[in-house]
């Protein structure tokens, strides 16, 4: 089995954290390798990571938190990953895949994978247990991709008939589903009219359709969101 790889590391945040605890790169080497029992740890290590040069891996990152008295996902950039989402909470993956009623084997299969297989009712404790929004959950299952697929169809074609699919796959409310919709098919309509007008559209027209498609599942967040809020 691969390595995984280290969670996005946020340099500034370490620096900025060390320094307003009045300590040198010197203590929080000394403090990882005596707490943490991470005994290459030096302080020209400590700078490298600081300067963005290099990452702390997961144990890393989770000493150098300790040291510094905040939670990992204080020295994490916004999570990307089903793990990288776990280990901002700081949370050990036994504890996960026991709230979910998983085998922890079947768990880490997926956390690297990044395919969440879990049913209903797992999937809205993976959301509780990590705090998961739905574009995050939606990301970290790795089901952005097909939900950026049902949208250009969506968009493109009849709306109505991709409202049950994009239901199943963002568990979004079916009447503010409706409404987002419609709406996003009535924008890109637009941008297409403009292409195909009086003497074939113009080339920003067409740009900016694409540009539309391209940013269509941040588009249709944004829309939920204005109608949730």
């Amino acid at each position: 089995m691969r390595q995984p790889s280290a969670p996005p590391f946020n340099a500034q945040a370490a620096r900025r954290l060390r320094a307003a605890l009045g300590m040198g790169p010197e203590h929080v080497a000394y403090g990882m390798r005596v707490s943490y029992g991470l005994p290459y740890v030096t302080p020209d290590l400590v700078i490298t990571w600081e300067r963005g040069i290099a990452s702390p891996s997961s144990p890393e990152l989770t000493a150098l938190a300790g040291v510094l008295w905040c939670s990992p996902g204080e020295l994490i950039s916004r999570p990307r990953t089903l793990r990288e989402h776990r280990i901002a909470r700081g949370i050990a993956p036994e504890d996960v895949a026991h709230a979910l009623g998983m085998d922890l084997r079947g768990y880490l299969r997926m956390e690297e994978s990044g395919q969440w297989r879990g049913n209903e009712r797992q999937s809205a404790a993976l959301a509780a247990v990590l705090g998961l929004t739905l574009p995050d959950f939606v990301a970290v299952t790795g089901r952005e991709d097909k939900l950026a697929e049902l949208l250009h169809s969506a968009v493109s074609t009849r709306w109505q008939a991709y409202v049950r699919p994009v239901a199943k796959l963002t568990a979004v409310d079916r009447a503010v589903l409706e409404e987002v919709l419609r709406e996003l098919h009535e924008d890109y309509q637009g941008h297409m009219a403009a292409t195909l007008s009086w003497g074939g559209g113009s080339s920003s027209a067409s740009e900016s359709g694409k540009e539309f498609l391209d940013g269509i599942v941040e588009n249709f967040w944004a829309a939920v969101e204005h109608r949730t809020a």
